[in-house]
């Protein structure tokens, strides 16, 4: 079922290996992120759930005798299932009953509420989320250093990217939705703006959470007001206080409801704190840090253009910021690692650390700014944030890096921290 046009994902690989180790495979994420498209490439036959021509009848086979969708060449790919979540259970029923692995791959634009599916399918499914393109997967990174080689051989670097500002905001404002990525549009921003529309007047929003009553612009003022404070372990008062002074009311349950449907619909990809052993007894903050699945849908909500970012220093490097993060975690998750961020109350930080499951960490701090004083500060808040941590339980970190826009070169510091250019790393 390979598309002839198909552009290599990072997920390509951890699909395979996953559908090795598992009976089934649920690829999950925003919309227009390439995850059906991505699970053709494995799939040798298919039901899309949500096909205009066949849904209906689709939905009455599920109710009256779901396994009939199961037939098919495997592994099957069961595209859009969440609108009929017995699916998820006869799925789990059939591996468990065959014990074989790699026989679907189920995909979905969002997550049903956790009471729906009878079982959780535990041991039998396992869940993988998938995000639009990094800049490795678009084109834009040559990929000259590795996050891999750095935790495994930490030796000196090289590497040249040619990004420039210009080029830095268009990316964040383009985003890396496939279609986008393939056409390169004049308006590099229309398909972010178009997404959030529809997102903020699908009936599914409502389907999502129907014990509390949907409103459009109360949403939108959400949406708008996480964009402000991308990048931050924003509070929920700070979001109501948003709303409010847009004009909206709202209480605390209809955000958290707000908030869960955004989570459910992959377009918050919010970054969970680290808590590493200390060397004193300093409180670490526990909010996690607010992110968008890709750094156009922050830009489309604050009603930006590539122009705006240039002219608007810090947006442009918190956005900057949000484009890292997505990266980093697609690079950190191929690597079965996971992308953590660190604060706490004595005013130390970490804007990302990556940590492997075999106990290997790497910090890195991110910065817009290749100039001597944001190098200088870099080095700085990543030495006072290491010097901070029990190395003794915790072991030396594997690298520190600065992840910078636009430094036209990849190099190791004298001091061992490495600068690296978003526009040469790949996983």
């Amino acid at each position: 079922m390979k598309d002839s046009d198909y552009i290599p994902r990072l997920m390509d690989d951890v699909l395979r290996e996953n559908l090795e180790l598992y009976g089934a495979v649920s690829l999950e994420g925003c919309k227009w992120c390439g995850k059906s498209t991505t699970a053709r490439q494995l799939a040798n036959s298919s039901i899309e759930m949500q096909n205009p021509t066949t849904a209906e009848n689709n939905k009455a086979i599920a109710k009256s005798d779901p396994s009939i969708l199961l037939s098919g060449e495997k592994p099957r790919l069961i595209d859009e299932w969440q609108d009929t979540p017995t699916i998820w259970d006869v799925v789990r029923y059939d591996v468990d009953k065959t014990g074989l692995t790699g026989q679907y791959i189920l995909t979905g634009s969002s997550t049903p509420k956790v009471s729906k599916p009878a079982h959780s399918g535990a041991g039998r499914i396992v869940r993988l989320i998938m995000r639009p393109m990094s800049l490795y997967e678009s084109g834009e990174s040559n990929g000259g250093v590795s996050l891999k080689q750095l935790f495994y051989t930490n030796g000196d670097i090289t590497g040249e990217a040619g990004l420039t500002p210009e080029d830095i905001a268009r990316l964040c404002t383009r985003g890396g939705w496939p279609a986008s990525v393939k056409r390169n549009p004049t308006n590099a921003g229309k398909l972010a703006r178009d997404y959030l529309e529809i997102i903020l007047t699908n009936e599914s929003m409502t389907d999502l959470d129907n014990d509390i009553s949907f409103s459009t612009p109360k949403m939108r003022a959400v949406i708008r007001s996480l964009a402000r404070n991308i990048a931050s372990p924003v509070t929920g008062q700070t979001i109501m206080n948003d709303v409010i002074g847009s004009g909206e009311t709202i209480s605390d349950k209809t955000l958290s409801s707000y908030l869960e449907t955004l989570n459910r619909l992959h377009i918050l990809d919010d970054v969970e704190p680290w808590s590493p052993q200390l060397r004193s007894k300093t409180a670490i903050r526990s909010g996690w840090k607010r992110n968008f699945t890709d750094p156009s849908l922050v830009v489309a909500a604050l009603l930006a253009s590539e122009n705006d970012l240039r002219l608007d220093y810090r947006t442009f490097g918190l956005v900057f910021e949000s484009m890292a993060l997505r990266d980093l975690k697609i690079y950190a998750e191929s690597l079965d690692g996971r992308l953590y961020y660190y604060r706490d109350k004595a005013g130390r930080e970490c804007d990302a650390i990556i940590h492997l499951p075999d106990g290997k960490w790497g910090a890195i701090e991110i910065k817009l700014g290749s100039d001597e004083t944001s190098i200088s500060e870099g080095s700085r808040s990543l030495r006072r944030f290491v010097d901070s941590v029990d190395t003794e339980v915790m072991r030396q970190p594997s690298f520190l890096m600065i992840l910078t826009a636009t430094t036209n070169y990849a190099y190791r510091q004298d001091d061992g921290i490495y600068i690296v250019p978003i526009g040469c790393l790949k996983n």
